[in-house]
């Protein structure tokens, strides 16, 4: 699918998903995700891969299959939530919304802290921006840039009509961090997606017994800024969103800079862990995380442009599918 293709698709899919009867378009997703479940698409694929990491290595292919099958509903459910929450009226995802620990958060914006709510790629994260806006706190993300920019475009306004400020993940330089920094000194509230390295910049830890790679941005702010580094969950219970806001993590002392960022990452990720241990069907996650991953793919693209025809690099632009991917 080329850019102004992917452009039209999402754009259709917002427009007919919201018109359509609520049952028929999630037995339409539903059967969406079957089918790249049951071809093991690429998509399919780096979903099992993760989820064999969570298993651990006693886990059947029965058992990997069963949970990315799983894995591939909650995900398409995702999707389809996103393209339908416009149509969807304030009491409906007020009333279908169960959180715990959000005290906590409030309690921290009402005195004036900054809060970094750091979250895994779990649930419905448009749907919990909505809400908690919903409930009077405005928030700040960001989010990757998708090809083409007319759909990086739809998503920023989409995700602003529902009360969130969004800001560039890369083109945005050193005024996106800024922001999020003057946000958290003023006492708002910053979302950030924090359990895959988006821009090659991310932190080496250890995830579920292996070496992997994430973003530093959520210390690193907590750190630089005195914001409370706060993880969050979501995960599915029939009808419902669940949202849980855990305990502050706080930033680690001693050493140097880099060492207490590294450390209060790690910390972060054990909390990620266990979130994403007890709803793994949840975590929508479909591209590399663990280092031994990214290593197969460079080695993998390397061997490709070794063996490519002259000039094929250049034709693959305009070819190439787009990445239209959640907020980074």
């Amino acid at each position: 699918m080329d850019e102004r293709m992917a452009d039209l698709a999402y754009s259709a899919g917002w427009a007919m998903v919201r018109h359509a009867p609520e049952s028929a378009g999630r037995a339409v997703f539903q059967r969406l995700a079957d089918r790249s479940w049951r071809a093991r698409d690429a998509g399919t694929r780096g979903l099992e891969r993760n989820l064999r990491r969570l298993l651990g290595p006693g886990a059947t292919d029965a058992r990997t299959r069963a949970l990315s099958r799983a894995g591939m509903r909650s995900y398409m459910r995702y999707y389809y939530e996103m393209f339908r929450l416009p149509a969807m009226g304030e009491e409906y995802i007020l009333d279908r919304t169960r959180a715990t620990g959000i005290d906590v958060l409030e309690k921290h914006i009402r005195s004036g802290r900054g809060v970094v709510a750091a979250l895994p790629h779990m649930g419905n994260w448009d749907h919990a921006g909505a809400w908690i806006t919903l409930n009077g706190i405005p928030l700040t993300t960001v989010a990757q840039r998708l090809r083409p920019e007319s759909l990086f475009q739809r998503f920023t306004a989409y995700r602003e009509s529902l009360g969130m400020e969004v800001l560039p993940l890369t083109g945005g330089g050193s005024s996106t961090v800024g922001t999020l920094a003057r946000r958290l000194r003023g006492g708002g509230l910053v979302c950030l997606l924090a359990d895959r390295d988006v821009n090659g910049g991310g932190l080496e830890v250890e995830f579920f017994g292996e070496s992997a790679r994430v973003p530093s941005g959520p210390a690193a702010l907590a750190l630089n800024t005195g914001a409370a580094l706060m993880p969050v969950s979501l995960w599915y219970d029939g009808p419902y969103w669940n949202i849980r806001v855990h305990e502050e993590i706080p930033v680690a002392g001693g050493g140097t800079r880099s060492e207490r960022v590294q450390a209060t990452t790690q910390e972060l990720v054990r909390v990620f862990e266990g979130a994403i241990a007890e709803h793994p069907e949840d975590w929508h996650m479909l591209q590399p995380v663990f280092s031994s991953d990214h290593e197969r793919d460079r080695a993998s693209r390397g061997r490709a442009g070794a063996t490519a025809a002259p000039g094929a690099a250049e034709r693959g632009g305009a070819g190439t599918p787009a990445r239209n991917e959640r907020n980074g």
